[in-house]
């Protein structure tokens, strides 16, 4: 075997085992959901596909633009290719900490730019319907998913978040909810009535489902486990085409409805920013959207030229 061949084949040995390690990195060290680590591992996958065997710390600037080239011409947004290239500046930064890569050639790379596209949010109307249609089941699953539904809305949390709530993160007579969010940071957070009076409602029955007393999540299974996100996601579409919605309901989707809705009321987006947990206030931005038809047909309710002009019209 020529030395070209031999450090081929030693780069494709050792190269999920260096993933493995930046994957264990993220889980461990800063702690970031299994949903995050899986998606760092997709495109680390996809990202070795287009570039093949050559080995991490011999790629050039260069070769990452011709990556983000190849997944452009494939069809990728450039929302994807953006977070692509985003896995790999951070998976070159652990390397170079590491000793295992000398630069990072993902640094200054910058994907095509796509039209920004806004959070879909249900209105008020729709939420209300949704949630309302599940007060007055006492089957425990029900109960269960509309205490789900209720704090997804209410509070504005994540999958993970939700998924990651144990008895002991609710204070029923506060009314206050602490959450872990992303980079295990927590945050405390006020809950409504109709969430708790949900959440007692789940509390009551959820011993028929309970399997060992050591489980300590709020949320389990028919079998008494922490529920996946998988299952959550399935009960929330059920919920929603049983009850005349969309199916394409997600429950981030009511994470959105709960920023959207708040702050159309409030206009205080600094607050919204702590509830949702962003370290960014840009993050929280994308909330500012307002329906064009929403405002003209304030604007034509509202301004007095615009009301002349109608009366004329008329």
């Amino acid at each position: 075997m020529d030395s070209e061949s031999k450090n081929l084949s030693q780069a494709t040995n050792c190269q999920p085992s260096t993933i493995n390690a930046f994957l264990t990195h993220l889980a461990s060290e800063r702690r970031l959901s299994p949903h995050t680590v899986s998606s760092y591992q997709r495109d680390l996958i996809e990202a070795r596909k287009v570039l093949g065997s050559q080995p991490w710390d011999t790629l050039s600037v260069h070769d990452i633009r011709s990556l983000a080239a190849s997944l452009h011409r494939k069809g990728k947004s450039g929302k994807t290719i953006q977070r692509m290239l985003s896995t790999l500046r951070t998976f070159f930064r652990y390397l170079m900490r590491e000793g295992l890569a000398r630069d990072n050639p993902a640094m200054d790379i910058r994907a095509p730019k796509s039209g920004k596209r806004l959070p879909k949010a249900l209105d008020a109307d729709q939420v209300s319907h949704l949630l309302d249609a599940g007060t007055h089941s006492s089957e425990p699953l029900a109960l269960r998913d509309q205490a789900m539904m209720e704090l997804l809305y209410a509070c504005g949390l994540r999958l993970a978040e939700l998924l990651s709530l144990n008895l002991d993160s609710i204070d029923l007579r506060d009314g206050q909810l602490l959450v872990t969010g992303k980079g295990n940071k927590t945050r405390q957070l006020p809950v409504g009535k109709p969430a708790l009076t949900a959440v007692r409602r789940w509390l009551k029955v959820r011993p028929l489902l309970i399997k060992s007393s050591e489980q300590t999540a709020l949320f389990i299974s028919k079998n008494g486990r922490r529920l996946s996100p998988s299952s959550v996601q399935q009960r929330l579409k059920r919920h929603a085409l049983e009850r005349g919605l969309d199916d394409h309901l997600h429950p981030h989707k009511l994470r959105h409805s709960f920023a959207t809705h708040l702050l159309e009321s409030s206009g205080d987006l600094r607050a919204v920013q702590e509830l949702l947990g962003h370290a960014d206030l840009a993050t929280t931005q994308v909330y500012t959207h307002l329906d064009f038809q929403h405002l003209a047909q304030v604007y034509d309710g509202a301004h007095p030229r615009a009301q002349r002009r109608k009366d004329e019209d008329e």
